[in-house]
């Protein structure tokens, strides 16, 4: 791991694990006293009879509260801030759509911290400031948009804030300007190519594209092969969320093999989401993440609802910081469907492995005739006529989600360009259900 720039803190990318826990703790404990001058975490910690001073050790980030998604809106806008607004320079928020939007704060401290991040991201996988980094994510409240800018621009990478859509302009750009990395969602990233067919680019031939950054949704790791083998580059995972920061939380290195979070930055714990207690390595649970060098508003134990698993604390790249598997799903995003779970990215993974198929798809939940049902809608990957071709292939997807999720689905194949498409992240489940009261 050799560095060339000031910004990327190579130090703490190295530290063996005793040192980095040695670090985490003492982060751990000012962010405690600091939380005490945020109203919210006050109150919390009073009711629970617990004082700054009772954290002696990592494992007593388990005697702090969890903080919620619901915390976050209960005390909409400003209620859980450690610091004035006076010393705030930007907030963040999600959408909203379904209540109080969450909003983050940030002091210019934390946006350089968080450009820090990003860069660190970036320069693992190999970037460098004479690469051309295209973000084809929205700007404005959602963070994709300006963490990626300000983390590319940290490493002297010239960027281009593209922004979300117009997807002749996107290969324009890519084109021109002779682009060589791309953040984008992994959705979107099979729609670039696909125009790029449809108008003769060969992105292996005409483009100098060979590093991309996707994330912002789940995707299975077949997905991610098709997505390096349609446009020749490697694509690294790349996990944010608005309530740590949003992207830099964790990314892949060259290995590809789990998220390095940093752990400098995050206590990373995983537990069980039913009885909040801690789960072995290996086995999946919530993820719960601790801010520890968050100004504005850190958070403690804030369950991120994403669940995921521990793959190993050492990696071949030289860094320990902790491994994560990739996101499963959301624990809030689970179909239960005649008392079985399912998690959309079953089905994907199941769907990636036919090459006769495309990478949009559709799920459908309908009740008929009291029963509830799933439809998976995929969209086939070139034109077809063989009607007997097409029959033979249903079947076979159809045994294959059978096996994977113990329920038949009602699987129909459509064709190429008939689901729609979405610019932003990809709409996967479509619930119709009736609900009895």
């Amino acid at each position: 791991m050799n560095y060339d720039s000031p910004y990327l803190h190579p130090d703490k990318e190295a530290l063996s694990r005793e040192e980095l826990e040695a670090l985490q703790l003492q982060r751990l404990q000012k962010t405690v006293k600091h939380c005490m001058n945020s109203p919210f975490y006050k109150k919390r910690f009073e009711e629970m009879g617990l004082k700054p001073e009772d954290i002696k050790t990592l494992d007593d980030v388990r005697k702090l509260p969890f903080t919620t998604k619901q915390d976050l809106r209960d005390t909409y806008p400003f209620g859980i801030a450690s610091v004035p607004l006076s010393e705030c320079v930007r907030l963040h928020s999600s959408s909203g759509t379904t209540g109080n939007p969450t909003v983050i704060l940030h002091t210019q401290k934390d946006l350089d911290e968080w450009a820090n991040a990003v860069a660190r991201c970036l320069w693992m996988v190999g970037l460098r400031p004479d690469d051309v980094f295209q973000n084809s994510s929205g700007y404005g409240m959602f963070t994709g948009g300006l963490g990626f800018q300000y983390g590319a621009e940290r490493l002297g990478m010239l960027t281009v804030p593209a922004a979300a859509g117009n997807t002749l302009r996107q290969i324009k750009f890519i084109t021109d300007f002779g682009t060589t990395a791309l953040h984008a969602v992994p959705s979107y990233v099979t729609r670039l190519y696909e125009v790029m067919h449809e108008k003769g680019i060969d992105p292996r031939k005409d483009t100098k594209l060979r590093v991309l950054a996707i994330g912002a949704e789940p995707h299975s790791e077949e997905q991610r092969q098709r997505i390096e083998q349609m446009l020749g580059v490697k694509a690294y995972n790349s996990f944010g969320m608005s309530e740590m920061c949003g992207p830099g939380v964790a990314f892949e290195c060259k290995e590809q093999n789990g998220l390095h979070f940093w752990e400098d930055y995050y206590i990373v714990e995983i537990v069980n989401p039913d009885t909040l207690e801690p789960v072995p390595d290996g086995e999946i649970g919530e993820l719960v993440l601790t801010t520890l060098n968050r100004e504005a508003m850190p958070l403690i134990r804030y369950r991120t609802r994403d669940l995921t698993r521990v793959l190993g604390r050492t990696c071949p790249c030289g860094r320990n910081h902790v491994r994560l598997d990739r996101m499963r799903g959301r624990s809030d995003d689970m179909i239960v469907l005649r008392g079985v779970n399912i998690f959309p990215i079953q089905i994907e993974k199941i769907l990636m492995q036919y090459p006769e198929l495309g990478s949009n798809y559709l799920i459908t939940l309908t009740t008929d005739d009291d029963n509830d049902n799933m439809t998976v809608e995929v969209e086939i990957a070139e034109f077809a006529d063989d009607y007997g071709m097409l029959q033979n292939l249903t079947k076979q997807v159809t045994r294959a989600l059978k096996d994977e999720i113990l329920l038949t689905p009602h699987v129909k194949l459509v064709p190429k360009g008939s689901l729609p498409v979405s610019e932003g992240k990809a709409v996967r489940v479509v619930d119709k259900r009736k609900v009895y009261q």
